[in-house]
């Protein structure tokens, strides 16, 4: 995976972008698992993108609802046995 950040909020924490090598778009936003901080990337419609990029608050529910882990399913990378919290 080759994350291409086109926004991100450092005020709310999460960024928008492509994967380089699948052209997938995705939301990604920062976790801790107290060893080391990553990131979780949660694939996107085309729609979703383009709606979230034309007004980036729009996002936040979905962002949410992903860092309350409701959207797994969606997970671009999935996550080892010690799965970080959202920072």
């Amino acid at each position: 995976m080759k994350p291409n950040d086109e926004y991100v909020s450092r005020a709310d924490h999460f960024s928008l972008g492509v994967d380089a090598d699948s052209g997938r778009p995705y939301v990604s936003f920062p976790v801790s698992n107290g060893v080391v901080d990553y990131e979780e990337y949660y694939e996107l419609t085309d729609d979703q993108y383009a709606r979230f990029l034309a007004a980036p608050v729009s996002a936040l529910p979905f962002v949410e609802e992903c860092r309350r882990h409701e959207h797994d399913e969606l997970l671009l990378q999935k996550p080892g046995w010690n799965r970080g919290t959202p920072v």
